[in-house]
């Protein structure tokens, strides 16, 4: 079975949904036979390099001041119950993740896909990490023990551009309008953050649905004889 989970790394739903993704499909009875396939998506792609703090952010868009208080800390208080810790949802930067994107994508073809997505929202969310530039970008590719001159010479020539915008093109497709953003099994999609156990639940289902059980006609008792390769009785 496969799961698309689409994602930014600045969306702090998106890093609790990974960790709670781990959590279900250690759970689950199959999960050795799920494929995870994270994809590209890109919340802010017009911040500044330098990046912005989350309080200007949600100024920049808007919103109340109050969003802090009533939306991302009980993202981090959440993130705390579930063993998460620390979680920055507030007091951290924000920026453009184009090249973020671009080096996961080059993880991915290294076979480390999903290994480096979960470090790089550990390193975001869990260190408040700037990861909006190429320099902090490759920095970040060192520390987790991908080739740094090979990911530069990625992020240099933009190889996985095409890619990254080709994700965000097929969520859209399939109805998505913000991130995190769930496919299972090409079945049915989650748009948003659920629970461990509503996870649970929805992978099961679509596990389900994918590997019908065999199943035996009950059966009437009283007939008179029955014939097989071995005769008639």
């Amino acid at each position: 079975m496969k799961i698309e989970f689409w994602s930014d790394i600045v969306c702090p739903y998106c890093g609790l949904m990974d960790h709670r993704l781990h959590l279900a499909l250690g759970r689950f009875a199959h999960g050795d036979q799920v494929q995870v396939v994270h994809r590209s998506f890109q919340l802010h792609p017009d911040l500044p390099r330098s990046g912005v703090t989350q309080r200007k952010l949600i100024e920049m868009a808007g919103a109340p001041a109050s969003t802090v208080n009533q939306v991302l800390r009980p993202i981090e208080r959440a993130a705390k119950a579930e063993g998460l810790t620390p979680y920055h949802a507030v007091d951290r930067t924000l920026g453009p993740t184009d090249l973020a994107h671009e080096l996961l994508a080059y993880a991915a073809d290294q076979g480390r896909g999903n290994e480096i997505w979960t470090a790089m929202f550990r390193a975001h969310f869990g260190q408040a990490r700037k990861l909006w530039t190429t320099d902090e970008v490759l920095g970040f590719a060192a520390e987790v023990g991908l080739d740094r001159a090979e990911a530069a010479k990625a992020l240099r020539s933009r190889r996985y551009q095409a890619r990254v915008a080709a994700d965000q093109r097929e969520a859209h497709r399939l109805g998505a309008r913000g991130a995190p953003f769930l496919v299972f099994d090409g079945r049915f999609a989650v748009p948003g953050a659920i629970g461990t156990d509503d996870l649970l639940a929805v992978i099961t289902k679509a596990w389900d649905e994918s590997h019908p059980k065999a199943w035996s006609l009950p059966v009437v008792d009283g007939a008179d004889g029955v014939c097989t390769p071995d005769g008639c009785v």
